[in-house]
């Protein structure tokens, strides 16, 4: 969310779509918060591949932000336009277990985590009570190192619930207006195809082939239908999900 306005009409939304009887998941991420903190305390990280290469200060920093001041802003934010959330990290009841990911160019990533395992069954136990569960993108490790703190994309977090849950969409919100050309038009409907296309020649770049691959995984797995929504239009959650887009931004992505 680029401003607290649009952060604000975002969980007036789910709290709107919640008295509609419409389920909801939502889950967040918070790089420019984490990169203060970093900055703050001294820590440096970078990107490759569109991704934070994470080492244990930098996962300690994240979870530390993700989980405490982002997760129970936005889980209290729902709360106070009407609706009903619940703040969780991936670490509780093993929501999201994870294997260390691997980057395919070679870098190492550090501790970034490649979600294996959903606990769906806590999930479905809270959206069936009337309550939106909040995840933050800290995931846990399995078996000897169920211990160990994961850093997950808020996207591939997003795509890989939606598809274990069989949600009948995914939307992941950006800062653009979606997904564009070389031209910086954009693209309003993309097949996995040609996103792998415009992958190869270097048209969708950087922090972008994270959500478009993650929405493509999300597809593929049996969500009905991803987008890559511009999170800068007001209300842009209620007008997606309503089915009442004015054309001002998004791109579906489709099999």
């Amino acid at each position: 969310m680029t401003s607290p306005e649009l952060a604000k009409g975002f969980c007036q939304d789910v709290a709107a779509l919640q008295k509609l009887g419409i389920k909801i998941v939502v889950v967040h991420g918070g790089g420019p918060q984490i990169s203060a903190m970093l900055d703050k305390v001294g820590v440096e990280s970078r990107f490759e591949g569109g991704m934070r290469v994470s080492s244990s200060e930098v996962v300690d920093v994240a979870e530390m932000v993700l989980c405490g001041s982002v997760n129970k802003g936005i889980a209290s934010s729902i709360c106070s336009s009407g609706g009903r959330a619940i703040g969780l990290s991936g670490r509780d009841d093993s929501l999201l277990q994870c294997t260390k990911q691997e980057n395919k160019d070679g870098y190492d990533l550090g501790f970034v985590g490649q979600v294996e395992t959903v606990n769906t069954e806590l999930l479905e136990s809270i959206l069936n009570l009337g309550v939106t569960p909040v995840v933050s993108p800290i995931g846990t490790g399995i078996g000897e190192e169920s211990d160990v703190a994961y850093n997950v994309n808020a996207d591939a977090a997003a795509g890989r619930i939606a598809g274990e849950l069989k949600a009948s969409r995914v939307l992941f919100l950006t800062d653009i207006a979606g997904v564009l050309d070389k031209e910086m038009s954009l693209l309003r409907e993309l097949t996995v195809k040609q996103i792998e296309d415009l992958i190869d020649d270097e048209t969708i770049t950087g922090g972008m082939i994270p959500k478009v691959t993650y929405a493509t995984s999300a597809v593929e797995l049996g969500v009905g239908s991803a987008f890559i929504t511009d999170g800068r239009v007001p209300h842009a959650l209620l007008t997606q999900v309503l089915g009442s887009s004015d054309g001002e931004g998004g791109t579906i992505v489709t099999l």
